[in-house]
């Protein structure tokens, strides 16, 4: 039993400060990945389980002026630009803001179509509302990648 607790005593502190090391940049790249893979999705018509409440979502903040079409390529394209400069590592102060901005976006559904998110309001949420709540994590991810941008850009 000694001799497993040495073994812990030596590799803990080097799996930590590997972790130190390397978790923000894999969080950054994995987070990148993410919104590169999403918004390549809506580049598709149909691809994307999100396409049809985002695009309804959008045409109603806009008063219709941007139609579906018009609205999936814009977050199509803002999706992707999101992930890319995640995932280069560049203009990461304009990069998160265009992410703070675009999860703005993506819990107005909650307030536009609660019906839609919900199965029965507020405790259970449909898969479109699963699919919002889980942006909750994304914005954290962000947090945290915004933590280290000072100096960076």
């Amino acid at each position: 039993m000694k001799n497993l607790h040495e073994i812990y005593n030596r590799i803990d502190p080097r799996i930590t400060n590997w972790m130190g090391v390397y978790g923000i940049v894999l969080l950054r790249i994995s987070l990148g990945i993410i919104f590169l893979w999403f918004g390549f999705l809506k580049f598709f018509p149909g691809l994307s389980p999100a396409q049809e409440l985002a695009t309804r979502t959008i045409g109603l903040l806009s008063f219709g002026i941007i139609t579906p079409n018009i609205s999936i390529f814009i977050l199509a394209a803002w999706e992707s630009l999101i992930g890319l400069g995640l995932i280069a590592g560049k203009f990461l102060r304009f990069t998160l803001l265009l992410l703070f901005l675009q999860m703005l976006g993506t819990f107005t559904p909650i307030v536009l179509f609660p019906y839609e998110v919900f199965s029965h309001i507020p405790y259970a949420p449909t898969l479109e509302g699963q699919y919002i709540i889980k942006n909750l994590v994304l914005i954290a991810a962000g947090l945290v990648i915004g933590a280290t941008v000072r100096n960076k850009d």
